[in-house]
């Protein structure tokens, strides 16, 4: 087994890592202040690069989107030593032009969630991080690249509305949703992209269109049904282009830091005397790198 730390970390479906060429494979169960994350990651190497690989939803799809643990398991990314996270996401498309089966590399989020903890702040700890691009533009730039390389019909850009559900939208929402300009709809990538930048983590997002929601007229409403055999069919083309990412993060002219390593850095309003022993300590284990000096002693 590889004693590497991950570089790279893949939060989607549990099929992803089942690729060909996955070697020196490693399961681990990782424990952080939040929690467990949604399952055991396994890790392993691919095109040169280390990577975890974190089934969002768990083995067995067990956690609703707004029961994910998301702060849980982005901690375990950044506990485990990742720099870049990529997420591949299901999601409805908002546009005649983005069909059933085509890949979008989104570049902005809207977030109508109203149900999770979004942020690893809190709890007598008050800290503001920029979020303005909520998309790691480096690391966008190498996916879109796979992306287009996979072989498969690649959109470039587009806003991600994600809603709470478990529900789909109704059709007033979905337009309201394309009046809006965007692209896509889904439910699972916010609050993950905010605690990826609070902890200093290069994020992007991969989005497989499996419907069209429910606001085309010529085409059947979104169904569980039609959802997973589109990422059925989708998961090799998934595999493709995370084995592209990996390739191109191992190259030497790759950075070896995330362009918002110190994202947190400056984040924090409230003074140290004034801050709670335990939530110091639970800062640190994810936060550490960023806040040392903000925190003080979180052992002592």
């Amino acid at each position: 087994m590889g004693s590497e730390r991950p570089f790279l970390g893949v939060i989607g479906g549990s099929g992803l890592y089942d690729m060909p060429g996955l070697t020196d494979v490693d399961r681990r169960a990782v424990a952080t202040p939040w929690g467990l994350p949604s399952d055991e990651l396994v890790i392993g190497t691919v095109e040169g690069t280390r990577t975890a690989f974190l089934p969002r939803h768990g083995r067995g799809h067990r956690f609703s989107p707004s029961e994910v643990p998301y702060q849980a398991n982005v901690a375990a990314l950044k506990q485990l030593g990742c720099e870049w996270v990529v997420s591949v996401s299901a999601v409805g498309s908002l546009k005649a032009e983005i069909a059933p089966g085509h890949l979008v590399v989104v570049d902005q989020f809207i977030d109508r969630t109203i149900a999770r903890p979004r942020t690893f702040f809190g709890d007598g700890v008050v800290g503001h991080v920029p979020f303005g691009d909520p998309v790691c533009a480096t690391l966008r730039a190498v996916l879109l690249d796979a992306a287009r390389e996979s072989g498969a019909p690649v959109v470039d850009g587009g806003c991600y509305v994600c809603i709470e559900g478990p529900t789909f939208s109704t059709k007033a929402e979905s337009h309201l949703h394309r009046s809006w300009g965007a692209a896509v709809v889904g439910m699972t990538n916010l609050p993950e992209a905010r605690l990826a930048r609070e902890a200093g983590l290069s994020y992007a997002t991969l989005a497989l269109a499996t419907d069209y929601d429910c606001w085309h007229e010529e085409e059947q409403h979104v169904s569980v049904e039609a959802v997973v055999a589109v990422l059925k069919q989708n998961v090799a083309v998934a595999q493709r282009v995370i084995r592209g990412v990996a390739r191109r993060l191992a190259s030497p002219s790759t950075p070896k830091r995330s362009p918002y390593a110190e994202a947190a850095k400056g984040a924090v309003m409230t003074a140290p005397e004034a801050m709670p022993r335990e939530a110091r300590r639970r800062l640190a284990a994810v936060l550490g790198d960023q806040l040392g000096e903000k925190l003080g002693d979180t052992l002592g």
